[in-house]
């Protein structure tokens, strides 16, 4: 269920403290954050944030296209290692 428009968009407020404060500075550099539910909003476009996977800090810089989006959506936890393809006739050509 999406989130009432009434409400507004979801930003966690330390995370919009520090953007904020980085537009009134006007300094670049990489804010980290653990907030992947936070929706990106115009204030955030050309900065980079680093947001947390899980494992590791993945940095995503932020464009016009993504305003309205979730920051995990740019954030994979998982990794792709490829489907099984041929991996049953190399084992097979192995046992020989």
């Amino acid at each position: 269920m999406a989130r009432s428009l009434k409400k507004g968009f979801f930003v966690e407020e330390s995370l919009e403290k520090k953007v904020d404060a980085m537009n009134e500075s006007g300094q670049k550099r990489v804010i980290k954050t653990w907030s992947r539910r936070s929706t990106i909003t115009p204030d955030m476009v050309s900065h980079t944030l680093a947001v947390h996977n899980g494992t590791k800090f993945i940095p995503v810089f932020i464009s016009e296209n993504m305003v309205g989006h979730k920051l995990g959506e740019f954030a994979m936890t998982r990794t792709f290692r490829g489907h099984a393809g041929g991996k049953k006739e190399r084992f097979a050509a192995r046992r020989k």
